[in-house]
C-alpha cells in the first residue's frame, strides 16, 4: 500500500477547522499551569509528611489554621483533600471553555517525535504493555515508598534510641510506631485509589484518559494500597500478640483515638476484595469478583470509623469524586433504554441496535455498560461501541461476542424471540428486550483522527471498536470534516472464517462512495486455525437476521452522564463539594464544637454521613434540574427523523456475496498463520516513510504485547527515513 498512489486528499486542505482565540488559548494554558502547580505542590507535601522538617511544617499549619469551625479536620482537608478538588474544578472550567470544538487539523510534522504516552517502555511483566509516561507515575510511588519507608524507619529507631526500653519493649514500640506508619502510607496511596474509577470523572475527560485504560492504575494502586494496609495490621497483630493481649486489643472500640474493630472490619472487607480481584479468581469466577467488590462500601464506612474524621479528611477528595460518581450513575442506569433491533451472527456473536438521545455524544472508541434486565437485575457488563456518531443521531450499535453464562442467555433469548409465533392481532405487542445502559465512557478527544497513517490491529471481537473507527473515518471523508488519516492498515487475527461476517456488518461503499480514491485501505485478515478456506464458503457464510424489538419511538439512553453536557456535570461536581463543605462547617458550629463531641470514630461517622448526604442532596437538587433539561431538549427534537427504517434491521442475506462485494478488493485473507509484526512493521516502515504511525490494538494481553514489542524495537532502533510508530491500547480488562 503506497502513500503516493493516491492524490492529496482534499479534507487535508480544504476543510475549514473552528480555531479558539487568543484569549481562549490563554485562559486555557493558564488553567493547566495554574493545575500543574497545585499538583506539584500536593505531591511535595505528601513527600515531606515522613520527615521531620515535614512534621514541623504541618504543625505550624495546623497551628495557623486552628480557628477555622472545622479545627484540624479542616487544616488537614484544605492541604491533603483540597487540592484534587481545586483541579477537579479547573478542569471543568477548562473543558466548558474548550466547548465541542473540533481537534485542531494540521498536517503531520515532516519530523515525528516520540510521545510519552505512546511509547512503550514495559512488555513483559506483572504490569503488562506500560508507556513511559506511566513508566515514571510508577517510579514516582516506588520512589515515594522507599523514601517514606527510610524516613520512618530512621524516625522510630531514633524515638526508641532515646527511651528507657527493654529489647522486647523496643521491638513491640518499633512494631507499633512502624504499623503506624505504614497505615499513614497506605491512606496517601488511597487519596488517589478511587479516582481511576469515577468513570465519568472530569479528571480523566481532562487528562483525556479513558475509563477503560484507567482501571489498570486502579489495579496497581489498589495492590500497593493493600500490601501497604496488610502490613500495618500483620505489625499491630504481631505486637499486640508479643504483649499478650491480642484478642482484647482485636475487638477494642475506643472513643479517644483509633477504633480498631471497625479497623479490622475494614481490613477485612478489603483483603476480601483483594483476593477476589486476583487474575485467576477473577476469570474463573467473575460474579464473585464482581459482588465482592462492592464491599468497598464496608471498606471506607470502617475507615472512617477507625481512625476518625481528621484523618480520615485526608483521602476524602478522591473518594468523594467516587460518590459523585456512583449517584450520577445509579440515577442514569434507573432508565430502562429500548433495544432497537438484535442480531445474531452463526458465529457467537450478536449485535444489539440502543436507543438514545440525539444529544447524547460519543466518538467511535467509547464504550457502554450494559444490563438486560430479563437476563439479570444485578449484572453490569462493559462492551464497546461499533457504530460511530455519524451513523445515526439517535442510536449506537455494539457487538457481544458469547463467551460465558449471561452472553449465552443473551444470544439464547434473541434465539427465542425470533422463534416465536407472531402477535395473534397487531395490537399485540411482541416480546420486548430492555436494558438499561450506563455510559457511553471514552477518550475525550478522538485521538485516531489525528493520525495521518493508522494501523488498526484486532484479535475476534476486537474488531467491534474497529468498525467504529473506520465508519467515522469514511463518514468524515464524505462529509467534508475534519478527519487526517489517509492511509489505513487493518490487522485482524480470528480463530475460525465463520468470524468474517463480523466485517459485513458495514457497508463501506454506502457510507462513502469511491471511497478507495480518497483513502489507501487494506485489510489483512488471518485465520489461524484453518488451514484452507471451507469448501462451501456461501453456507458458512449464509447469515440470518432477525429483529426482536419493535421499530418505535421508545425510550432513549439517559443524558445524566459525567460524559455528557460539560456545563451541567461541572454544577453537580461543584454544587455538591461546595454544598458538603458547608454543611460540614455548619455540622461543626451547630452540633459538634457546640456539644463538645470528641469522639473519634462518631465524627468520622458524621463526617462520612455529610459525603454521603451533600452527594443526594445538593447533587440530586442538579440531577433533577438536568433531569428536567433533558426532557425539554427532547421534546424539541423530532425523533422520527434520521431514524432506522424498518426495513435496515430485518434482513435475509448471504453475507458472504455482501463481503465480497464490499471487501475483496481491498483484503487478503491468510489461512493457518498469525500476523508476522515484524514482517507488516518493517514493511510499513519502508512504504509510508518518515511519518508518525498511530498503531491501536484491541485484543488478547498476548497480541497486545507481541505489537508493543515490535513497536519498542522498532522505535529504538529507528532510521531517519522511517516512520515512528506510537501505541495506543483500547484492550477493556476488569
Amino acid at each position: 500500500m503506497d502513500e503516493n498512489s493516491v492524490q492529496e486528499p482534499l479534507l487535508l486542505s480544504e476543510i475549514s477547522v473552528k480555531k479558539t482565540s487568543l484569549f481562549v488559548s490563554s485562559v486555557k494554558w493558564i488553567l493547566k499551569i495554574l493545575m500543574w502547580a497545585i499538583f506539584v505542590a500536593w505531591i511535595g507535601v505528601i513527600f515531606l509528611f515522613p520527615t521531620q522538617f515535614g512534621n514541623g511544617l504541618l504543625e505550624k499549619y495546623i497551628h495557623a489554621t486552628d480557628g477555622n469551625p472545622c479545627g484540624i479536620t479542616g487544616s488537614l482537608f484544605l492541604v491533603l483533600s483540597g487540592p484534587v478538588l481545586v483541579i477537579a474544578f479547573l478542569s471543568i472550567f477548562h473543558l466548558i471553555i474548550s466547548g465541542d470544538e473540533e481537534f485542531q487539523q494540521k498536517k503531520s510534522s515532516k519530523n515525528p517525535g516520540v510521545r510519552l504516552w505512546t511509547f512503550p517502555v514495559l512488555v513483559d511483566g506483572p504490569f503488562g504493555v506500560v508507556s513511559a509516561a506511566e513508566f515514571i507515575g510508577i517510579l514516582l510511588f516506588v520512589v515515594y515508598v522507599i523514601w517514606a519507608l527510610y524516613a520512618y524507619v530512621f524516625q522510630s529507631l531514633n524515638r526508641i534510641s532515646g527511651e528507657d526500653l527493654t529489647r522486647m519493649e523496643g521491638r513491640i514500640l518499633f512494631l507499633k510506631m512502624m504499623g503506624g506508619h505504614l497505615g499513614s502510607m497506605g491512606l496517601y496511596c488511597m487519596a488517589f485509589l478511587f479516582l481511576p474509577v469515577a468513570r465519568g470523572s472530569v479528571l480523566l475527560r481532562f487528562i483525556n484518559i479513558p475509563f477503560e485504560h484507567a482501571t489498570r492504575y486502579h489495579v496497581w494502586l489498589g495492590h500497593l494500597t493493600m500490601v501497604l494496609f496488610t502490613l500495618h495490621g500483620l505489625l499491630y497483630i504481631v505486637g499486640w500478640a508479643m504483649e499478650g493481649n491480642l484478642l482484647h486489643k482485636l475487638l477494642s472500640w475506643k472513643d479517644i483515638g483509633v477504633a480498631i474493630l471497625p479497623g479490622v472490619i475494614s481490613l477485612f472487607a478489603g483483603l476480601l476484595m483483594w483476593v477476589t480481584s486476583l487474575p485467576p479468581v477473577r476469570k474463573w469466577n467473575f460474579e464473585l469478583f464482581f459482588y465482592t467488590h462492592q464491599l468497598y462500601v464496608v471498606f471506607v464506612l470502617g475507615l472512617a470509623l477507625h481512625v476518625g474524621d481528621f484523618i480520615f479528611s485526608m483521602a476524602a477528595g478522591g473518594i468523594f469524586l467516587f460518590m459523585l460518581d456512583r449517584f450520577l450513575r445509579l440515577c442514569q442506569s434507573r432508565r430502562t433504554v429500548d433495544i432497537i433491533s438484535a442480531k445474531s451472527l452463526p458465529c457467537g456473536t450478536v449485535e444489539l441496535i440502543l436507543s438514545k438521545p440525539g444529544n447524547l455524544r460519543y466518538n467511535a472508541l467509547s464504550f457502554v455498560f450494559l444490563q438486560i434486565r430479563e437476563l439479570s437485575w444485578l449484572q453490569w457488563h462493559p462492551f464497546s461501541v461499533s457504530s460511530s456518531p455519524l451513523d445515526g443521531k439517535y442510536h449506537l450499535s455494539i457487538l457481544i461476542k458469547v463467551l460465558g453464562e449471561w452472553t449465552a442467555r443473551l444470544r439464547g433469548s434473541i434465539m427465542n424471540i425470533s422463534e416465536a409465533e407472531q402477535p395473534a392481532s397487531p395490537s399485540q405487542p411482541r416480546p420486548k428486550l430492555t436494558a438499561s445502559v450506563e455510559g457511553p465512557y471514552g477518550h475525550e478527544a478522538p485521538y485516531h483522527l489525528m493520525y495521518e497513517n493508522l494501523i488498526l490491529v484486532a484479535g475476534g471481537i476486537g474488531i467491534s471498536p474497529f468498525l467504529a473507527i473506520l465508519s467515522d473515518i469514511l463518514h468524515r471523508v464524505n462529509e467534508g470534516r475534519p478527519c487526517l488519516p489517509r492511509n489505513i492498515l487493518i490487522v485482524w487475527a480470528v480463530k475460525r472464517s465463520n468470524e468474517l461476517p463480523l466485517l459485513s456488518t458495514m457497508d463501506l461503499e454506502s457510507i462513502c462512495p469511491y471511497f478507495y480514491d480518497k483513502l489507501n485501505l487494506e485489510i489483512s485478515i488471518y485465520v489461524t486455525r484453518e488451514s484452507d478456506p471451507p469448501l462451501e464458503e456461501g453456507d458458512i457464510h449464509n447469515v440470518t437476521v432477525s429483529s426482536v424489538c419493535p421499530m418505535s419511538r421508545g425510550c432513549g439512553m439517559s443524558i445524566l452522564v459525567g460524559t455528557g453536557d460539560s456545563i451541567w456535570s461541572g454544577l453537580y461536581v461543584i454544587l455538591s463539594t461546595l454544598g458538603f463543605v458547608i454543611s460540614l462547617g455548619i455540622l461543626y458550629i451547630f452540633y459538634i464544637n457546640p456539644r463538645s463531641i470528641s469522639t473519634w470514630w462518631y465524627k468520622g461517622l458524621l463526617f462520612f454521613g455529610c459525603m454521603l448526604a451533600s452527594v443526594v442532596i445538593f447533587g440530586g437538587l442538579v440531577v433533577g434540574l438536568w433531569h428536567l433539561w433533558e426532557k425539554k431538549i427532547s421534546a424539541r427534537e423530532e425523533y422520527e427523523e434520521n431514524r432506522l427504517k424498518p426495513g435496515m434491521v430485518q434482513h435475509n442475506e448471504d453475507v458472504a456475496n455482501l463481503f465480497q462485494k464490499n471487501h475483496t478488493s481491498i483484503t487478503t485473507i491468510q489461512y493457518g498463520s498469525r500476523p508476522d509484526f515484524k514482517e507488516i512493521l518493517g514493511s510499513i516502515s519502508e512504504h509510508w516513510g518518515c511519518a508518525d504511525v498511530g498503531v491501536i490494538i484491541c485484543g488478547p494481553p498476548t497480541l497486545e504485547s507481541s505489537v508493543a514489542r515490535e513497536i519498542r524495537s522498532r522505535n529504538l532502533k529507528r532510521e531517519s527515513h522511517h516512520p515512528i510508530f506510537h501505541f495506543h491500547s483500547h484492550t477493556f480488562d476488569l
